[in-house]
């Protein structure tokens, strides 16, 4: 049993945690936005006289050495990313390129007002920069890899070199169910699709239609709800309308990632102004079954329309209007399999995050996930495919494989015995349908032995991201006696 002193000595411990994670929500921090952050851990370990590396890709490795008494214990590779999803709500004027957060605490729950918070993985560097400087936590060897670019492919970790490391044993701290520990995911890529458009000139009356009001998620943790996606119910809007009246379309444009389930999309169309009244019933119509459809998942959902001024506009030929609805209308989007091996996990799903309607071109881009690397496949090809009947073109990359179950996990028993003995609770240990970097980092570590866990965080991906403090605090917990028992 704890002393009060070593009580008051942990709580002191986890205020330095929410402390670091602070001071890193000071500092913008999104996707191929990593210099910044990557300098401030680069700073740490030269200000804690630790050994570092950073390379070219703004991927930072600290070391320190095991305290008293653990010189000889197995090495530790403590492991997270960066890097965040940047996404806010309408009229939030905070430019992730430049700005930090604001940061709240709503009773247990600490959220950023307007956007992502970056607890993933923004708590994972805030843990790892805790235990090294807290000279009072006991722990082997330890090799803090910390990398950039995860959420848009996993680049930093396929770029990172880890010739350097001694350790075979890793806990990556990237899961968002405390309690739960993950022992294998999905792989994944990101395909971008191109499809070309072709335009005319038009006069009639402006409208702006915008799919709005959905709840939005983590494409792999979050894609088994059933929410809406908005760019592809904006396929379903512009194919309502255009069987019902003339229209052509002038923009098209949804979703700012490709592993976040986009929550709005917005499309600039003409229309004859005579048609005014016509469309309002139309988009009254679709509303209505939207919100019926949707009432569980996406209670909030609905199409807003706004009228502009009459002109003249360059518009989508019909030709390649039907082509871009067509796409819409028929590109695979959500789960595609659920596992047969393990109950109730998805196997394999894409996401279509991004939607770009530009002068030339439709940009389409989908984060595509699967256990299976044949069925990954074979979804990379359904979308070329679809790609080249339409006479567009696919581009891949964050190519990343699947992190596979090990029957025997050291790592994993030890993890398991110390939070039984901490919290009187069992653990639970499961796959996850999203991507971790536990499967890169497997292939180049030999041996590589890995478990992956993290506090409560709740609608990651989202601006109502939100923190469970409590959760927070006990996965310190956890993480300061697991390097405790590693003696």
């Amino acid at each position: 049993m704890s002393s009060l002193k070593e009580i008051q000595a942990l709580q002191l411990q986890s205020e330095k945690v929410f402390d670091y994670f602070e001071e890193i929500c000071a500092i913008p921090h999104g996707s191929r936005n990593t210099k910044a952050i990557s300098d401030y851990l680069v700073a740490f370990a030269k200000k804690h006289d630790l050994t570092w590396y950073q390379d070219e890709s703004n991927n930072v490795v600290i070391v320190q050495e095991a305290t008293a008494g653990y010189e000889q214990a197995d090495t530790i590779i403590l492991q997270g990313h960066m890097d965040m999803v940047c996404e806010k709500e309408s009229g939030c004027a905070i430019d992730f390129e430049k700005d930090g957060l604001d940061l709240y605490v709503d009773g247990d729950f600490l959220k950023a007002r307007g956007t992502t918070l970056g607890g993933d993985d923004g708590i994972a560097v805030a843990y790892a920069l805790a235990i090294m400087d807290s000279p009072e936590i006991a722990h082997p060897r330890l090799e803090v890899v910390i990398t950039v670019d995860e959420e848009i492919g996993m680049l930093g970790a396929e770029a990172i070199d880890l010739s350097m490391l001694k350790g075979h044993k890793l806990l990556n701290i990237d899961s968002d169910v405390e309690g739960h520990f993950l022992t294998s995911c999905a792989g994944g890529m990101t395909v971008e699709t191109t499809i070309p458009v072709d335009r005319m000139s038009q006069n009639g009356l402006a409208v702006t239609l915008t799919v709005t009001g959905l709840c939005g998620g983590h494409s792999g943790s979050e894609i088994d709800k059933e929410h809406a996606n908005a760019n592809m119910v904006m396929g379903r809007v512009l194919k309502y309308v255009s069987d019902r009246m003339e229209l052509g379309v002038v923009t098209l444009e949804g979703g700012l990632k490709d592993n976040a389930i986009p929550r709005e999309c917005t499309a600039g169309l003409l229309i004859p102004e005579e048609k005014k009244e016509e469309l309002t019933t139309y988009i009254k119509e679709l509303t209505a079954e939207l919100k019926k459809e949707y009432a569980v998942s996406d209670a909030g959902i609905t199409i807003d329309c706004a009228f502009g001024e009459k002109g003249e506009a360059s518009i989508l030929s019909y030709t390649a209007m039907a082509r871009v609805i067509f796409y819409l209308r028929h590109v695979p989007n959500g789960v595609q399999h659920m596992s047969t091996v393990m109950p109730g996990l998805v196997e394999t799903s894409l996401n279509l995050g991004i939607l770009k309607l530009e002068d030339q071109a439709l940009l389409a881009t989908s984060s595509v996930r699967s256990s299976v690397s044949s069925r990954k496949e074979d979804l990379r090809d359904r979308l070329e495919h679809i790609a080249e009947f339409l006479g567009g073109e696919i581009a891949v990359s964050g190519d990343y494989p699947a992190w596979e179950y090990q029957a025997k996990s050291e790592i994993r028993d030890t993890i398991s015995a110390v939070y039984e003995e901490l919290f009187q609770e069992e653990p639970v240990f499961e796959a996850i349908h999203a991507g971790l970097e536990c499967g890169i980092l497997s292939g180049k570590i030999k041996e590589l032995d890995c478990v992956s866990f993290g506090p409560n965080n709740y609608d990651i991906h989202t601006p109502k991201e939100r923190l469970s403090i409590s959760s927070t605090e006990k996965v310190w917990k956890l993480l300061v006696a697991f390097l405790k028992k590693c003696k």
